[in-house]
C-alpha cells in the first residue's frame, strides 16, 4: 500500500490455494473467500461481534502474516506523493498581532458568549469528540478497563456507589472486600473526615490528626455515634465486618495524613483509627458463637500482662542457596505466612527472615476479668485474653479498670483440642480501643458547667456538712462513721522527699461494733462512690488473694505475676469485711500494704515489689459478737497492736437501747422501704420523700470526691504545730494510764492526713486552725471511744474543748436532754409502772447541764428541727419540757 492509499501490483497478487479447513476459513482472508475480490468488508453490527471474530481466530489459528516479506517499500520516497496540495496550504501571514492581555479579554468574551448560549468547553473537546470515540473521556476508558482487569463489572461498580447498602445477595464481608464497595467506602470515610463539624462549627476530626501528629502518636479516636450520625452505611457495616472496614479507614487515614504532613512516614508506618462508644457493652460471660467475627466492646479488670514483645508485621525472607530476597509477606493473627518457593532458583528452601527488611510490631497479651461489681451472685469471675498491637501496648498494667473495643476472633489452640478431646477453638479480642476507667479520666469527663456547680458548691459554709449527710443517705444516723469515710475517700496529701522516705496519704478505717449496725452496709456504699475499690472478706481472702502471688503459664511455662486484691486496689479504696475472721497468718502479709503501701514479693525467681497505694477501710466483728463497755477496745476485738496502730480512725457502733432514737430509727427504716419498693412509681416517691436539703445528688458527690483528689494539693504552711504536740503528749499519758490503745507516732500523721482531707474537701490549698482542729476532734473522739466506760466520762471532761469544736450545739443539747428524759422515765416507771407516757423535764435541770459546756441560751434550741422531731415540747409558763413517749417504749 503506497503513501497516497493505491495499491501495489504486489498487494493484488492471490495467494496460493490451500485445502479447505475450518481453521483455514477462519483464517483465511474475507475477501479471499468470496467469489468478486472487489466486494467491500460488510461491517460488524457491534464491537463485540468483531472481537468475538478475533477470539475465535486466535483459538483456532495463529493466523496467516498479512505483510509479507516487502513492507519497507512503502515507506521508500515518493516525490509524487510527498507535497501538500497547494490550495488547502494558507501562507499567507497577514495576521494581526494582539498582545497578551487583548488575547485573555477575547478568550474571556469568547466563553461568555458560550456560556450565554449554553455550551460547555473544556481543553478535552479540543482534542477528542464524541463522534471520534463511543466511549467518554480517555480518563474514564482507562478507568473501566482497570476495573475489568479487576475483575469488577462496571454495572456492579456503579451500583455500589449510589446504592452501597443494596449488597446483591453477598455477605457483608464479602461485598466490602470487592473493589467497587472499597472504593465508595474509602471515599465516604475520606469525606467524612474531612467535612464533619460539631456543634460549635469546628472541624474535629482535622482537629484530632493535627493534634495526633504534633504528638508523634499514630492513632486517632473516631466516635462511633459521630459516624452513624453522617455516615450510617459505614457505620452498619463496621461491628458486621470489623477487620475489612478498619483496614480500609487506616488506609485513608494514612493518605489523609500524608496529605497533610507529607514527611510524616518517617515518624510511622501505620495510622490506626480507634473506634470509641460502641453503643452496646457486652459482658464477658455473654460472647458467644454470635459474636464471633464482630467488633464487641466490654470491661473488666487488668489481672495479667505480658511483656512488650515484637510481632512480624510485613516479612521478607532471604534464599539460603541464591541470597535472593523473597518478599514482603504480610503476615495475619491467625497463620504465619511463608514462600513455597524461589522465584530466583526454584528451589523449596530453606529460607531465612531477612533481619533488616522485615517490618515489626510491638505485640501485647492482658488478661481481662470481670469487674469485681458486676458478677452475679454465686458465680466465679470469668476472663479472657485480650491482644494489644502498636501503640495500644503498655496502656494499662494489673489492677487497672478497662473499657475494650476490639474484634472477638478465635485461634486455633493444639492443647485445648488434646484436654477436651474433639476440636474446640480459644477465643480472643483482638483491641481496637482501650480506655482506662481512673480518676484523671473521670476528670477529663467533666463539663465546664459540672466544675462551675464544684466550685460554688466549696464555697458554701455548711459543705462539709453536706457532704457528710449525702454520705450513705439510707443508713439512719452514725454522723461519725459517715465523716470517717468522708475524710478517707478525700484522702490525704502523699511525700516522697527525695524519693527517700514515703510517707502515705492514705487514710484507714476501722468499724467495729454491733451485728446489725449496718457495718457492711457502710462498705458497701464506699464501693459504688469511690472512683476505684476493690470489695472482699476476710474469710474468703488470703495472704496472696490480698497482696500478689506467683503462678506458671501452663503454655509457655513462665512464671507471671498476677495481682491481687491491693493491687488492684492502687490509687483507689479496698474494703475488707469480717476482718476478724482473717487467719492471723494472712492478716500480717498486709502489714506493709497498709503503712508503706507497698507489696514485696521474692518468689519463684521473681524478686519485685508492687505497688499499692490504697486506703483500707475494714468492718469486724466483737468477740462474741457484742460490744462489752466496761473492757477496752483491744480487749474486745482479737486484733493486734501492730495492726490496730495501722489505722487513722477507730469507729466503735454500740447497739445502745434508747426508746426515743428506736422510734425514729423504725419509722425511717419503714418509709424507706415504702419509697423504694419496684411497684412505685416517681410521683409516689416525690410526695412521701422528706426533702433534705443538705443531700447532695450521688452522682455530683463522685464528682466532686474525684475532683478534689485531683486538682487540690494542701499544704501544712499555717498549721499550728504547738496544738498538736501538746495533744499527742495528752494522748500518750492517758494512754498508759488507761492501758486502751497504743498511741504512736503514726498518730501524729493520722492528724495531719485529716487536717489536709478537711482542707481537700472544702477545695482550699493551705491547712487551716478549722482543719486542725477538726482533726483533733476527730482524733480523740476515736481513742475516747475505745475506752472502758468509766474512763470514757473522765476523759470527755478532759478533753471536752477539742470534742465540742464546731458540734451543732442543738445536737448537743439534745444529748443531755435526753440523758435527763431517760433517768426521769425510769424514775417514773419505776413508781407508775410500765404505763407511764409522759415525761416533764425542768428547763433549770436543762440549763445548769447546758451552762457545764458555755451554754446560757436554749432559746434557739426550742425551735430546731431535732428538738421538734423527737416529741419534745415547752411550756414557756412553767418553764417545763414535755416529751410524749411512744406506745412501742411502753411495752
Amino acid at each position: 500500500m503506497s503513501q497516497n492509499g493505491t495499491p501495489h501490483d504486489d498487494d493484488l497478487r492471490s495467494p496460493p490455494p490451500t485445502p479447505y479447513s475450518p481453521s483455514t476459513a477462519a483464517a483465511t482472508p474475507r475477501s479471499n473467500r468470496e467469489q468478486s475480490p472487489v466486494e467491500e468488508f460488510e461491517p460488524f453490527e457491534n464491537e463485540a461481534e468483531l472481537l468475538g471474530e478475533i477470539e475465535t481466530a486466535d483459538e483456532e489459528s495463529e493466523g496467516e502474516d498479512l505483510f509479507g516479506g516487502d513492507m519497507e517499500r512503502d515507506y521508500l520516497p515518493n516525490p509524487r506523493l510527498d507535497n501538500y496540495d497547494p490550495e488547502l496550504v494558507d501562507d499567507d501571514e497577514n495576521y494581526s498581532v494582539i498582545s497578551e492581555s487583548e488575547r485573555r479579554a477575547a478568550e474571556m468574551e469568547m466563553n461568555r458568549r458560550d456560556r450565554a448560549a449554553g455550551i460547555h468547553r473544556d481543553d478535552r473537546d479540543l482534542m477528542y469528540d464524541k463522534s471520534d470515540d463511543e466511549s467518554d473521556i480517555p480518563s474514564y476508558k482507562r478507568r473501566r478497563a482497570e476495573k475489568a482487569i479487576e475483575g469488577v463489572e462496571e454495572e456492579e461498580m456503579i451500583e455500589s456507589i449510589e446504592n452501597l447498602e443494596d449488597t446483591k445477595g453477598h455477605t457483608i464481608k464479602e461485598w466490602v472486600s470487592m473493589l467497587g464497595p472499597r472504593t465508595e467506602i474509602a471515599n465516604r470515610f475520606k469525606n467524612f473526615l474531612r467535612t464533619f463539624v460539631d456543634e460549635k462549627g469546628q472541624q474535629t476530626y482535622r482537629d484530632r490528626i493535627r493534634k495526633m501528629c504534633e504528638q508523634n502518636k499514630s492513632s486517632f479516636i473516631v466516635v462511633f455515634s459521630e459516624l452513624a450520625h453522617h455516615q450510617h452505611v459505614l457505620a452498619y457495616f463496621l461491628p458486621e465486618a470489623p477487620q475489612q472496614m478498619l483496614e480500609i479507614f487506616d488506609q485513608v487515614a494514612k493518605e489523609m495524613v500524608l496529605s497533610i504532613f507529607p514527611t510524616y512516614e518517617r515518624v510511622t508506618n501505620e495510622i490506626h483509627v480507634r473506634i470509641a462508644d460502641l453503643p452496646l457493652i457486652e459482658e464477658l460471660r455473654t460472647f458467644r458463637k454470635l459474636h464471633l467475627n464482630q467488633l464487641v466492646r466490654t470491661m473488666g479488670v487488668v489481672t495479667a500482662t505480658t511483656g512488650v514483645l515484637p510481632q512480624l508485621s510485613v516479612v521478607k525472607y532471604d534464599c539460603v542457596k541464591c541470597g535472593y530476597i523473597i518478599g514482603p509477606f504480610v503476615q495475619n493473627q491467625n497463620a504465619e505466612v511463608k514462600p513455597g518457593s524461589c522465584p530466583e532458583c526454584q528451589s523449596a528452601g530453606p529460607f531465612s527472615i531477612n533481619m533488616e527488611q522485615t517490618l515489626y510490631r510491638n505485640y501485647q497479651k492482658i488478661t481481662l476479668q470481670e469487674s469485681p461489681g458486676r458478677i452475679p451472685a454465686g458465680r466465679i469471675p470469668r476472663s479472657k485474653d485480650c491482644i494489644l498491637l502498636a501503640d495500644l501496648c503498655d496502656q494499662c498494667k494489673p489492677g487497672d479498670e478497662v473499657e475494650v473495643t476490639g474484634i472477638y476472633t478465635n485461634n486455633y489452640d493444639g492443647s485445648l483440642n488434646t484436654d477436651n478431646g474433639f476440636p474446640v477453638f480459644a477465643t480472643v479480642i483482638i483491641a481496637n480501643h482501650i480506655l482506662v476507667k481512673d480518676s484523671k479520666q473521670v476528670v477529663s469527663s467533666l463539663t465546664d458547667d459540672d466544675v462551675a456547680t464544684i466550685q460554688r458548691l466549696s464555697k458554701e459554709p455548711r459543705i462539709a456538712e453536706r457532704i457528710i449527710s449525702s454520705i450513705a443517705p439510707s443508713i439512719y444516723g452514725h454522723d461519725y462513721i459517715k465523716r470517717s469515710l468522708a475524710l478517707s475517700l478525700f484522702g490525704g496529701e502523699a511525700k516522697n522527699p527525695g524519693e527517700k522516705h514515703k510517707l502515705r496519704g492514705d487514710i484507714n478505717v476501722l468499724i467495729c461494733g454491733d451485728a446489725g449496725m449496718a457495718k457492711s452496709q457502710f462498705l458497701k456504699y464506699a464501693e459504688k462512690i469511690a472512683p476505684r475499690a476493690v470489695f472482699t472478706t476476710g474469710q474468703g481472702a488470703s495472704a496472696v488473694g490480698l497482696t500478689a502471688y506467683v503462678r506458671r503459664n501452663p503454655i509457655s511455662k513462665e512464671w507471671t505475676l498476677e495481682a491481687g486484691a491491693l493491687v488492684l486496689a492502687d490509687q483507689g479504696v479496698c474494703l475488707i469485711d469480717e476482718f476478724d475472721k482473717m487467719n492471723d497468718q494472712d492478716r500480717t502479709s498486709i502489714h506493709e500494704a497498709m503503712e508503706q503501701q507497698s507489696i514485696s514479693i521474692s518468689k519463684a525467681g521473681i524478686i519485685t515489689s508492687l505497688q499499692a497505694r490504697c486506703a483500707v477501710i475494714a468492718a469486724s466483728n466483737p468477740i462474741g459478737g457484742r460490744y462489752d463497755p466496761s473492757l477496752t477496745f483491744s480487749e474486745n476485738v482479737n486484733l493486734s497492736e501492730p495492726i490496730l496502730s495501722r489505722f487513722d480512725i477507730l469507729c466503735v457502733v454500740k447497739d445502745e437501747f434508747d426508746p426515743m432514737q428506736d422510734q425514729r430509727l423504725a419509722e425511717f427504716v419503714v418509709k424507706s422501704h415504702i419509697r423504694h419498693h419496684p411497684s412505685n412509681d416517681d410521683q409516689e416517691n416525690e410526695n412521701m420523700e422528706d426533702i433534705n436539703e443538705l443531700e447532695l445528688p450521688q452522682d455530683l458527690l463522685k464528682k466532686y470526691i474525684v475532683y478534689a483528689k485531683e486538682n487540690v494539693r494542701p499544704k501544712l504552711s499555717n498549721m499550728d504545730q504547738d496544738k498538736i504536740a501538746k495533744m499527742y503528749s495528752q494522748l500518750r499519758q492517758e494512754s498508759l494510764a488507761t492501758g486502751s490503745l497504743p498511741i504512736t507516732v503514726r498518730h501524729i500523721e493520722s492528724v495531719i492526713r485529716m487536717a489536709e482531707a478537711h482542707a481537700r474537701m472544702h477545695l482550699r490549698d493551705t491547712v487551716q486552725d478549722v482543719d486542725v482542729n477538726m482533726a483533733i476532734r476527730m482524733m480523740l473522739e476515736s481513742f475516747i471511744a475505745a475506752q472502758k466506760f468509766s474512763v470514757m466520762k473522765k476523759m470527755q471532761v478532759t478533753f471536752q474543748r477539742y470534742l465540742t469544736f464546731q458540734k451543732d450545739y442543738s445536737e448537743l443539747l439534745f444529748f443531755i436532754l435526753r440523758q435527763l428524759t431517760l433517768d426521769q422515765l425510769a424514775y417514773i416507771r419505776y413508781k407508775q409502772g410500765p404505763s407511764a407516757t409522759h415525761v416533764e423535764i425542768l428547763e433549770k435541770d436543762l440549763l445548769e447541764r447546758a451552762k457545764q459546756i458555755d451554754i446560757h441560751n436554749l432559746s434557739k434550741f426550742y425551735e430546731s428541727e431535732i428538738f421538734k422531731n423527737n416529741g419534745f415540747s415547752y411550756d414557756s409558763k412553767r418553764k417545763t419540757i414535755l416529751q410524749v413517749v411512744p406506745e412501742a417504749a411502753t411495752v
